[in-house]
């Protein structure tokens, strides 16, 4: 994994089984749908992208502070590090 600017949260980063099956819980539980799914690499939380409705990921993260995520989208391979602000794919 090579980052895109210096992050020590950015190594902490594992691979995402491709063949499961994600959803949003919290979008489930509402009702409502999601753009894309993100999976939290701290504690393996997932939730939906900022271009969904409820920004279920980025919530998590304020509630958490679990710095980093991942897409669960099949054939993406990228991390996000919410404190640091730094991309880096794998």
């Amino acid at each position: 994994m090579e980052a895109k600017s210096p992050c020590v949260h950015l190594s902490s980063v594992t691979a995402i089984i491709e063949d499961e099956q994600y959803v949003c819980p919290e979008c489930v539980a509402l009702g409502d749908e999601w753009v894309h799914l993100r999976v939290c690499q701290t504690c393996g939380h997932v939730g939906c992208c900022d271009n969904s409705k409820n920004k279920h990921a980025t919530r998590h993260f304020h509630a958490t502070n679990h710095p980093v995520i991942t897409s669960a989208e099949p054939g993406e391979r990228w991390a996000w590090c919410y404190v640091d602000s730094a991309f880096a794919e794998y």
